[in-house]
């Protein structure tokens, strides 16, 4: 007698309302960048708030996008209770786990050493950029919480997860 696998529905689409929250406070940061680019949203802080400048604003637009999607696609599979990312595998989940958090950490040091480095801006300046970095570690250490439960097995599913090709 084969016994069904137990469904990962009810898992998924209990961790989907907070990873779609964090998805949409992203896509709230990039939509009012981007109206202060466009200069048609003077209500907001002026564009040298919003990021460092380290990387051009029209790349850094592309890279932003792509997240959204992809973060869009994870949460989109959550909800559904099946697709990519969704199927538990506790290896995937602790190098989740490992990179948020120091993702998280390095945020939190970069606003400590901000603040050290540059006192007229006390407590919140420069903190858009360092927040939403927090909202994407915060996302990446759920995905990898969600992976890394009791659950999950000690192994990747057949193939692992990071080989699966993204299902449109």
């Amino acid at each position: 007698m084969v016994t069904p696998e137990p469904s990962l529905e009810p898992k998924s689409k209990s961790l989907a309302p907070a990873l779609q929250a964090l998805w949409v406070l992203f896509c709230l940061r990039v939509a009012g960048q981007a109206l202060v680019a466009a200069g048609v949203a003077g209500f907001l802080p002026p564009m040298q708030a919003w990021y460092s400048g380290l990387i051009p604003y029209p790349l850094l637009l592309q890279v932003q996008l792509v997240l959204i999607w992809l973060l869009g696609k994870i949460c989109k599979n959550f909800v559904q209770g099946s697709g990519w990312l969704v199927e538990p595998d506790r290896r995937l989940g602790k190098g989740l786990l490992i990179f948020g958090i120091i993702y998280g950490l390095v945020m939190s040091a970069r606003y400590a050493i901000c603040m050290v480095l540059m006192p007229e801006q006390r407590w919140l300046g420069g903190t858009i950029p360092v927040f939403f970095h927090l909202v994407l570690a915060s996302f990446v250490c759920l995905l990898g919480r969600y992976h890394c439960s009791e659950d999950s097995g000690d192994q990747p599913s057949e193939g692992g997860q990071a080989s699966k090709a993204l299902r449109v």
